[in-house]
């Protein structure tokens, strides 16, 4: 049975093969938490967008993350990985986190988020 998420920012529960799980309860190891996030921005404020997008401290629990931007720079995504659902829970509840969306606010159109649990797919070598 694939993972699935509520549409609700993160905040409910997610179906796993063994039944409901809750956040704060361990993910499996094989499997990484991953936040993904899509802005669209408003044209000509990449440059402004970036330097406010970065968070002022990194959170706790964030084991890595990526920007990719669109060839015009009018669509930015987001990827990070955490250490754990609380982690990452944690961090989107922080008032770091909330001084961010503020002042990413003027140069956003869009957004949508989700929270996925992955894994690494190993490719065979050619």
């Amino acid at each position: 049975m694939p993972f699935s998420f509520p549409v609700d920012g993160g905040r409910g529960w997610f179906a796993a093969r063994r039944g409901a799980v809750r956040y704060g309860q361990r993910v499996e190891p094989d499997h990484d938490v991953v936040w993904i996030t899509t802005r669209r921005i408003k044209p000509g404020t990449y440059g402004e967008f970036r330097k406010a997008w970065r968070p002022s401290a990194i959170p706790a629990g964030m084991v890595r993350a990526y920007e990719c931007y669109s060839e015009d720079r009018h669509e930015v995504v987001g990827i990070s990985w955490w250490e754990s659902l609380e982690a990452r829970e944690q961090y989107r509840l922080s008032d770091v986190e909330a001084e961010r969306q503020r002042v990413m606010a003027p140069f956003v159109e869009a957004e949508s988020s989700g929270l996925y649990l992955g894994r690494e797919l190993e490719i065979p070598a050619r």
